[in-house]
C-alpha cells in the first residue's frame, strides 16, 4: 500500500513539474498584410493557440481561419469562400522548434524558428527570426515572415489579381504563460 502511494505521489510530482516546462495562449495575435498598387488588404486573427514546451523548444500554432477580421465585411467574405476556402480547410497549422531556447541565458534576444506551415491543405517549411522575451511567468514571441500565395495552391481569379501580392506578411504576437 505505502508503494503504491509513493508511486502516484511521485507521478504526481513529476507530471507537475513537467507541465511548468509548457506554455500557453489562446489569445494570440497574428495577421496577414498583403500590399500591392491597387490596394493594402490587412487581416487580423485574435484568436490564436499556441503551445511552447520550454523544455524541448517545441513549438505549435492553430487557427482558425474564419477567425481573420478585415477592415471590409466584402473582403473577409471572398477571402474565406473564394481564396482559403474555410469550409474546406477551416484550420492553419505551424508546428516546429525554437532551436536556440534552451541555449538563451538571457531575458530578451531572438531566436530561430523553424517547423511546417500547413495552409489551404498545402505545407511548406519555414524559417524565421523571432524576437523573445523571458519572463518570471511568461513567454512572449514577435516576428514576421513571408509566404508565398503560390505555395498553398490559393487560386486568385484573374479580375482581382493585380489586387493581391503574389508575397504576403505574417506578423505574429504571442504572450504565452505557464499552463496549468
Amino acid at each position: 500500500m505505502k508503494n503504491r502511494i509513493i508511486v502516484i505521489l511521485l507521478f504526481l510530482m513529476s507530471s507537475q513539474l513537467f507541465s511548468q516546462e509548457r506554455y500557453l495562449t489562446k489569445e494570440g495575435y497574428i495577421s496577414f498584410f498583403s500590399h500591392s498598387l491597387v490596394e493594402d488588404i490587412k487581416a487580423d486573427n485574435y484568436q490564436v493557440l499556441s503551445v511552447i514546451d520550454k523544455k524541448t523548444g517545441e513549438i505549435a500554432i492553430q487557427l482558425l481561419m474564419k477567425s481573420f477580421m478585415f477592415e471590409k465585411a466584402l473582403m473577409q467574405e471572398h477571402f474565406n469562400q473564394s481564396y482559403v476556402e474555410s469550409y474546406k480547410y477551416p484550420k492553419a497549422t505551424f508546428k516546429g522548434y525554437i532551436l536556440n531556447l534552451k541555449e538563451l541565458d538571457v531575458q530578451n534576444g531572438t531566436v530561430e524558428i523553424k517547423g511546417i506551415l500547413s495552409l489551404h491543405g498545402k505545407e511548406k517549411k519555414i524559417s524565421t527570426i523571432a524576437n523573445i522575451q523571458i519572463l518570471k511567468d511568461q513567454i512572449n514571441l514577435s516576428g514576421h515572415f513571408m509566404v508565398e500565395v503560390a505555395d498553398f495552391d490559393i487560386k486568385i481569379p484573374i479580375v482581382v489579381r493585380n489586387n493581391i501580392a503574389k508575397t504576403i506578411k505574417i506578423t505574429f504576437d504571442l504572450k504565452h504563460k505557464p499552463y496549468k
